[in-house]
């Protein structure tokens, strides 16, 4: 499928009708599928928030809904297909009415549309569509009425806006065993209900739906400057400025003693089988101490661990350089995409918890575990050696002057 990245999330660069098409597809397929409608706002989120990038990525499609994400594709010389969240749902009401395909709709308890008035305009517009309506916490661990799963919706709306929509469907997908497609639609039903208003045809055919809402909702001044305002700008800065630099990035040698050996935590990258690497990440403008420190609380999820030393400026590589390299880093953080490789500091420091204390995240890495610290060079991927050399040579050191 026809991608465009944009700061690392891949939106499918497909028209509504061939999206349709694929939708059918998955309506047939014995799997189960999402759909997300990521706008300039939600990429922005990905920023901070790996977990949505990595559901962004492993969407069946990512289609793109907002008038910057064009632009931008503009700008990196292609031509982006925008399908708003609010058309499709339409489109996919329609077939599900004419198709008798039963369809849920999961609102948020606080949402402007009570479960009252779906169900009210449903009936009225959508004539002899099975549906079911439920309403909940928008929580990700929030728990599906029973009623709503034992009715066995095919198509299921999550209405829950983002990111919180997103993740729910990632984490509750398996729980509806009848539904092929769970797609994340924000506010649409809202329109539905009439209880917000969509923008003129006219104005959505210019890109000008967030001038009309900011009419409409003075409110959303803040949501708007980061789709109109702050989107472009970062857009900007990763396509032409980082390009020019290496990403500040520090890897993390996590260690603990045991019977007189020392021995290095190492993590299995997340879809790449057999990629060991110690911990690293960027630094985002902190110290090599502070970065590296928050680094590690975050990829083993626990504060179990006592910084010794740093060292700055140890290894340097461009992307797609290094031997065995995987050129599209598919699950790598989206912060990579910009620069054109990564300088990297270390900081060492000592594990004082239990290995149950340790609980990698899930869009990051699939396994971790001890090695000793003279076969850690040999545990490691392949265009980690290099750089897993000197920093093990640093650890060695370290061990002297203790």
């Amino acid at each position: 499928m026809n991608r465009i990245e944009i700061l690392g999330v891949r939106i499918s660069n497909i028209s509504q009708d061939n999206a349709l098409e694929r939708i059918r597809e998955f309506l047939l397929s014995r799997t189960q599928h999402y759909i997300v409608t990521p706008n300039p706002e939600i990429i922005l989120e990905t920023q901070k928030d790996e977990e949505l990038f990595f559901i962004l990525n492993k969407a069946d499609l990512t289609l793109g809904d907002g008038f910057g994400l064009k632009i931008a594709s503009w700008i990196e010389g292609k031509n982006l297909k925008r399908i708003t969240g609010s058309d499709l749902t339409i489109s996919l009401l329609n077939i599900a009415s004419k198709e008798k395909i039963k369809i849920g709709i999961l609102l948020w308890n606080k949402g402007l549309s009570s479960k009252k008035d779906v169900e009210k305009n449903l009936k009225e517009k959508y004539p002899g569509i099975d549906f079911v309506v439920a309403t909940m916490n928008r929580d990700k661990n929030s728990t599906i009425d029973k009623d709503f799963i034992n009715f066995e919706p095919k198509i299921v709306f999550v209405c829950f806006g983002a990111p919180w929509q997103e993740k729910f469907i990632y984490h509750n997908l398996k729980n509806i065993p009848s539904a092929k497609i769970m797609l994340g639609v924000g506010g649409t039903f809202d329109f539905i209900t009439d209880k917000a208003k969509r923008a003129p045809k006219f104005l959505r055919a210019l890109g000008l739906e967030w001038f009309w809402r900011l009419i409409k909702q003075p409110t959303r001044l803040k949501r708007i400057i980061r789709a109109v305002i702050i989107f472009p700008y970062i857009f900007a800065v990763d396509k032409f400025y980082h390009p020019l630099f290496y990403r500040p990035n520090v890897a993390c040698l996590l260690y603990k003693k045991e019977k007189d050996k020392y021995k290095i935590l190492v993590v299995e990258r997340m879809g790449e089988s057999g990629h060991w690497q110690l911990p690293q990440g960027g630094t985002d403008g902190q110290c090599l101490l502070e970065a590296g420190t928050r680094e590690l609380c975050e990829e083993v999820n626990c504060n179990e661990v006592i910084p010794k030393r740093v060292f700055k400026n140890l290894y340097k590589y461009q992307f797609g350089t290094r031997p065995g390299e995987n050129s599209e880093r598919v699950n790598t953080c989206r912060k990579h995409t910009g620069y054109k490789g990564q300088k990297q500091g270390l900081l060492i420091a000592e594990f004082v918890g239990q290995d149950s204390d340790i609980k990698i995240n899930f869009w990051d890495h699939s396994d971790w575990k001890w090695v000793e610290a003279n076969k850690l060079v040999d545990e490691v991927h392949v265009i980690r050696k290099r750089a897993t050399e000197k920093f093990l040579k640093k650890f060695k050191e370290f061990v002297k002057e203790k």
